[in-house]
């Protein structure tokens, strides 16, 4: 195909999310100019910097991935991991349990016990540490870690269990501080990178399993009063912290509570939110505007079998696809999906919550989902440090996103939803470009401006 001056060299990413096939790459072709059906990407206009996709590091994930053989080992870190994999770069862990582990337990069990120094991350360093290591190994980097408690120990709390909400109790708000604070310095001396915690894992919710519960403000006065200075105390003051870590629909809402609690504001890095409540993407303007300075971080979601599992697997992936435009579009700073790993059942899991991986256990062997194919579209071509552009687009059902990536390489992200095929003429300033058709339910990724050594 002749090339576009300023496009050089440019191909179409496509896959067949209805079979679960990897990707396919040819050029686009060329294509005359058509203003009437233009996808226009605006090279001046940039947003926010991103930094990275990522997977959750949960015991669940960690226990499934020690059942492999090493060779199975190595194929689940390639995928994930690895350049010819999805190159995920963050990766989430909760500190003491969470509903995917294989029981409620705390890195201390009484206050005595942490005046005697019994502080302790065994269960970390048997199912999470050696899949986070083996991890960074694949990468060639180590993994960024956003680290997020679910619960304090039972004895913290107003209700005495890990589980069923229940609140911190007061007079141990600064030890809790300090535990998280020592939980991170533990997972630094280990040869993590931690680069964030969040407050509290969905913090309105109160949940049968591992959960607790904190107003905006309660949260607000824990990072600013507590939090943030047993951090730095403990030499980790390059670590931020994220706020809310729930669902978007009470995103704004929470984040103007928790601040005006918070002091100056300073003590937070961002905002952290989930997807299962539904889009609500327009909260996310609504923060960037009120808080320009804060990042925002998608730390969570996953298809819960409670709720989707007559869902075909194409389904899945298209709506995986819907979420990350929208978040991206919108000003997510970071993407992080849930479990990395799952058992056949969708767990394990110690109150039976059970949910799909992008990657789960076959016997002996590994599944990869059709959302496994769609993560791919976006995280192997929107690298750390690209800065979203902004786009036009002639009809909404074409759900888009774009990036410019730091050597200067273009991506944009199309799902068709229109409902039937569409052609599209790809342009960065309304006069050259190139053509190419979308098949009605398809996502597709064009690479374009692309360093003459750049195949993949």
């Amino acid at each position: 195909m002749k090339q576009s001056a300023g496009f050089g060299k440019a191909f179409l990413v496509s896959s067949n999310l209805d079979r679960g096939r990897y990707w396919r790459k040819r050029p686009l072709r060329e294509s005359r100019y058509d203003e009437m059906r233009q996808l226009v990407v605006y090279p001046d206009c940039a947003e926010q910097t991103f930094r990275g996709f990522g997977g959750a590091f949960t015991e669940a994930a960690g226990w499934a991935w020690l059942t492999l053989s090493e060779n199975r080992q190595e194929e689940l870190l390639e995928a994930y991991f690895g350049e010819s994999g999805l190159r995920y770069t963050l990766g989430r862990v909760h500190l003491n349990s969470c509903d995917f582990s294989l029981s409620n337990y705390a890195c201390v069990e009484s206050r005595e016990e942490y005046e005697d120094g019994r502080f302790s991350i065994e269960r970390d360093s048997v199912y999470l540490l050696p899949f986070i290591r083996a991890a960074g190994r694949t990468a060639g980097r180590p993994i960024e870690l956003l680290l997020s408690p679910w619960s304090p120990p039972a004895f913290m709390k107003d209700n005495g269990d890990m589980n069923r909400g229940g609140k911190l109790l007061p007079e141990y708000r600064a030890l809790w501080a300090e535990c998280l604070a020592r939980y991170a310095l533990e997972y630094r001396r280990a040869g993590c990178c931690v680069r964030m915690l969040s407050v509290q894992n969905e913090p309105a919710a109160s949940q049968k399993w591992d959960s607790c519960l904190y107003t905006g403000e309660e949260e607000g006065r824990f990072a600013a009063e507590y939090l943030r200075p047993a951090l730095d105390r403990a030499g980790l003051s390059d670590v931020g912290l994220l706020l809310w870590d729930h669902n978007k629909e009470r995103l704004f809402f929470r984040a103007r509570e928790s601040m005006a609690a918070a002091g100056d504001g300073s003590a937070a890095a961002g905002f952290a939110f989930h997807w299962y409540a539904g889009d609500h993407f327009s909260a996310l303007p609504l923060v960037r505007r009120a808080w320009p300075e804060k990042e925002l971080w998608f730390t969570e979601g996953c298809v819960e079998y409670s709720r989707r599992r007559r869902e075909s697997g194409a389904d899945r992936a298209r709506r995986y696809a819907h979420d990350i435009i929208g978040n991206l579009a919108n000003g997510a700073n970071a993407s992080i999906d849930w479990n990395l790993l799952l058992d056949e059942k969708g767990g394990p899991n110690h109150a039976s919550n059970y949910c799909e991986a992008p990657v789960m256990l076959d016997g002996g062997s590994l599944r990869r989902n059709p959302s496994y194919y769609a993560i791919g579209h976006f995280s192997r071509y929107i690298r750390p440090g690209a800065v979203r552009l902004c786009h036009s687009v002639y009809d909404s059902r074409l759900e888009c996103v774009a990036f410019r990536n730091p050597d200067g390489s273009r991506a944009a992200v199309v799902l068709n939803r229109s409902g039937g095929r569409k052609a599209v003429w790809l342009t960065e300033d309304g006069e050259r470009g190139a053509g190419f058709l979308i098949p009605d339910g398809a996502l597709v990724t064009l690479c374009w401006g692309l360093p003459e050594a750049e195949t993949t």
